[in-house]
């Protein structure tokens, strides 16, 4: 018995002998993730921006035209239906309604104004036409009265002298009571005829109105102009135009028809990247729709001005970049991975940016398996990897991280020092020349 515990013992201290050698090797192993090689070969500076796809021309659907008619008031009118984004549409098919209810009740208002004009303007005639008649009945009787008073003047003229000038003056005064009552007549006409016209102006002004907002009204059921894919418009903030959105008198459009035949990614460059972004550079495009497949295209053009994006500290540029070739796949709005090729170095030795150590001294260096503290030259760097002009050639592995004890490691690359501190100086000679702006190089 005794025994068996002897033998029991012994195995389980193998094991935890085994178990405690076994983890100091997994600890080795592991170990190496900590190193990575020098690299050569071709070296690429790219940035990377996510995009969407949009199509480079395009057919805004509008909306009625309000700003071009004087008789019709301004103002933001309410999408009421809209067909669903991606409708495959021809010419002169249904799109949208417009909500109708504010110009519907400014119509029914001037209809019902109209009518009572027009009711006023058939008893103003009327009325005239009695005054008129009123008018020409006294200018008629009057000259029957200038008439007799004439007769009797003639009769008189073997009587008195004082009853010839009293018939004298008699005549006088009926001739001047006729020519008062048809001037009076005359100005009375211009007056009624002013104050119809004058109605009759408004009453016309009044039509143009209803006739102009009858046809304002017809417009607000919108159809495609031309064959297409329906795709929501944006408004200046970037939102899409829904059921429920408004459309102003100077921003009409509703939705667009975009021509699929040239798609464009349209992508935002940080302010701080864009002075390495210029026309004509290359672009690797994914769509995340399409996972499987690479596409190439050509940045074409980048906007003069920044704007401020939510969720971004910094003002962003929008620029757009014209895919080689068209997919049937391809649909607006689907969002894109852009690379843009900024430079690309043939033959190169580059390293992990990890890899390269600055100390207090300033001088790079990069620890080797091998025990060394190499100085390196460093040139221009990705996300990823920075390019070594010299200290390094190919093969060595280098330390990704710290080592335990830096200070055991020998030095080498001691005369790279030199060009280092000349660099240095070239530099801040460099950036003292060139005037400064707010801490900034212009």
């Amino acid at each position: 018995m005794k025994r068996t515990f002897i033998y029991t013992g012994i195995i389980a201290g193998a094991a935890v002998i085994f178990l405690i050698a076994f983890t100091i090797l997994t600890d080795r192993g592991d170990k190496s993730t900590v190193f990575a090689e020098v690299f050569q070969g071709s070296f690429e500076i790219t940035i990377n921006a996510t995009g969407e796809l949009m199509a480079e021309k395009s057919v805004d659907i509008m909306g009625p035209d309000i700003a071009q008619r004087r008789d019709v008031r301004s103002s933001n009118i309410r999408i009421q239906d809209l067909v669903p984004e991606g409708t495959v549409v021809n010419a002169g098919d249904y799109v949208a309604t417009l909500d109708r209810t504010l110009y519907a009740n400014d119509l029914k208002d001037l209809q019902e104004r109209l009518a009572t004009l027009n009711t006023e303007l058939g008893m103003r005639l009327l009325d005239s036409t009695v005054v008129l008649n009123g008018l020409r009945d006294d200018i008629r009787n009057q000259k029957f009265t200038v008439e007799e008073a004439r007769i009797t003047l003639r009769n008189s003229q073997y009587e008195s002298p004082a009853i010839v000038r009293q018939a004298e003056i008699n005549l006088d005064q009926a001739q001047r009571t006729l020519d008062q009552k048809k001037r009076y007549y005359t100005l009375r006409v211009a007056q009624l005829e002013r104050d119809i016209n004058n109605r009759r102006t408004f009453i016309g002004r009044l039509e143009r109105r209803v006739s102009d907002t009858q046809e304002l009204l017809e417009g607000f059921t919108i159809t495609a102009p031309s064959a297409g894919m329906v795709v929501y418009k944006r408004d200046r903030r970037g939102t899409k135009r829904r059921i429920g959105s408004t459309i102003s008198p100077f921003d009409r459009a509703v939705a667009s028809l975009p021509d699929l035949s040239t798609m464009v990614s349209r992508v935002y460059i940080n302010e701080i990247e864009m002075s390495r972004v210029t026309p004509g550079q290359k672009v690797d495009i994914r769509v995340d729709a399409l996972p499987d497949k690479l596409f190439k295209g050509t940045l074409t053009s980048i906007a003069n001005i920044g704007e401020a994006l939510p969720n971004s500290d910094f003002k962003m540029f929008e620029a757009h970049i014209v895919i080689d070739g068209i997919d049937p796949e391809f649909r607006p709005s689907m969002t894109t991975d852009n690379k843009i090729y900024i430079k690309t170095y043939d033959n190169v030795v580059y390293v992990p940016l990890d890899c390269v150590r600055t100390g207090p001294d300033s001088i790079p260096v990069v620890y080797t398996r091998s025990g060394h503290k190499q100085v390196v030259i460093p040139g221009e760097s990705n996300d990823k990897f920075v390019i070594i002009e010299k200290g390094l050639e190919p093969g060595p592995m280098l330390h990704t991280t710290m080592p335990e004890r830096p200070e055991k490691f020998k030095l080498a690359g001691a005369e790279l020092i030199p060009l280092l501190r000349n660099r240095e100086t070239d530099e801040d000679d460099l950036a003292g020349s060139i005037p400064m702006a707010n801490g900034r190089i212009k």
